[in-house]
């Protein structure tokens, strides 16, 4: 266990504990307000004004109207009925003409598969590589860009090295290209979906100024619930449902809501609107004096975060030497919870896409730990791990074998 006699959490861009403020507000409609929202008689009105609450929230925050909310089970969820349900509807559209979509190489895999799915369909994709910090380049997308492309995705934020993309600059770049196509009389409007799953907390996320036509969101990273999430699908977009048996959410989300989650949902991101910028300040200076601590006391290390343009949550780390994966169970052994930057599979430790993308080399890569900090992590917190890893990584370093 580590000096502060208790487990230090530093994944937060996997999970966030929920909120004492969001649990509060969500523990009433799991017995005492119980009804399904569908439902006519009081119970089910009383559940679906507390729906309709969690809708003016979201869409306060998102600065967009109550309507164009499509809650989901997170973003996983929300990624996809974006993609298959907008891309869906321009193929039906489309008169049997090829149409063209684009999204970047690092994207969460709920977005990179089913990009392949579409590809697979005979949808053309171009996958824009990343510059060696993990930020897409704006002449190379908007080479990218050509006369039947119609869908483009590309992430917020990137979870495994906190990556800042210019969502506001490509969402200019798009409506410049869609006034000029009405003017050329070419039919097809580029849609713009962002998964911002991981920016909630941290950046301005109102669509408008980020000029985007979709975004998705999970509560789970903001200090609320996990199981719930939302689609903002601006009106006027095409969009299909995926899924059948079942008339909810403007027939977009089949399934009962879940009214607990998105009443925490919604709570949730009340709160992160009003202690971002506080919440910002705190974090920041905490994951910079972790990594100044590291640079310190720890020699061959490789910092994969570019910290002018990333969250102030990141920290993506290359110990070079020492293997990922044993660096993360050692540490969760003194009570530390981290992430490695490469994915487990079943018979082999597969190289993160990510950092694969940036250029980062095989051996590299899997050298590397992403600590990910929250509101709730304490300077005395920094201080332990920073007394616990550098011996940790010494001792695998002379333990690894010599290639």
């Amino acid at each position: 266990m580590s000096k502060t006699n208790k487990p230090i959490y530093l994944d937060h861009s996997a999970a966030t504990p929920v909120d004492k403020a969001v649990l509060k507000v969500m523990l009433p409609y799991f017995s005492q307000t119980y009804g399904n929202p569908s439902s006519l008689h009081s119970f089910g009105q009383t559940a679906s004004a507390a729906v309709n609450k969690a809708r003016e929230q979201s869409a306060e925050f998102l600065n967009c109207q109550a309507g164009e909310i499509i809650f989901t089970s997170g973003a996983t969820e929300a990624d996809n009925l974006a993609i298959f349900g907008v891309v869906g509807a321009l193929s039906q559209s489309s008169q049997g003409k090829r149409l063209h979509v684009i999204t970047s190489a690092i994207e969460h895999s709920a977005v990179l598969e089913p990009f392949c799915q579409l590809e697979s369909q005979g949808i053309e994709v171009t996958y824009l590589p990343v510059e060696k910090n993990g930020i897409v380049n704006l002449e190379t997308f908007k080479k990218a860009v050509k006369d039947n492309t119609v869908f483009i995705s590309i992430m917020y934020v990137n979870s495994e090295i906190g990556s800042i993309q210019p969502i506001r600059e490509i969402g200019k770049i798009i409506e410049k290209i869609n006034r000029a196509r009405v003017k050329e009389n070419n039919r097809n409007k580029i849609y713009f979906h962002t998964d911002a799953a991981q920016a909630l907390n941290f950046l301005n996320c109102d669509v408008k100024y980020l000029h985007v036509d979709l975004l998705s969101l999970s509560g789970h990273k903001i200090y609320g619930p996990k199981g719930v999430g939302a689609l903002l699908a601006k009106a006027g977009t095409p969009i299909n449902g995926v899924q059948l048996g079942g008339h909810h959410e403007k027939n977009l989300r089949s399934g009962t809501l879940n009214v607990p989650g998105i009443v925490g949902l919604g709570e949730a991101v009340k709160i992160c609107a009003t202690n971002r910028e506080k919440n910002n300040k705190k974090i920041l200076k905490l994951r910079n004096r972790f990594i100044a601590g590291v640079k310190r006391f720890i020699p061959k290390v490789i910092i994969n975060t570019d910290i002018k343009n990333s969250t102030p949550s990141h920290a993506n780390i290359s110990f070079v030497g020492a293997e990922g994966e044993s660096i993360l169970i050692a540490l969760d052994l003194e009570g530390i919870a981290v992430s490695t930057g490469s994915a487990c599979a079943s018979a082999s430790l597969k190289v993160s896409p990510v950092l694969k993308a940036m250029g980062i080399k095989d051996e590299i890569a899997h050298s590397t730990i992403r600590f990910t900090f929250g509101k709730n992590n304490t300077e005395l917190e920094i201080e332990a791990v920073l007394k616990i890893l550098p011996p940790l990584i010494k001792k695998l370093r002379r333990m690894a074998p010599e290639l």
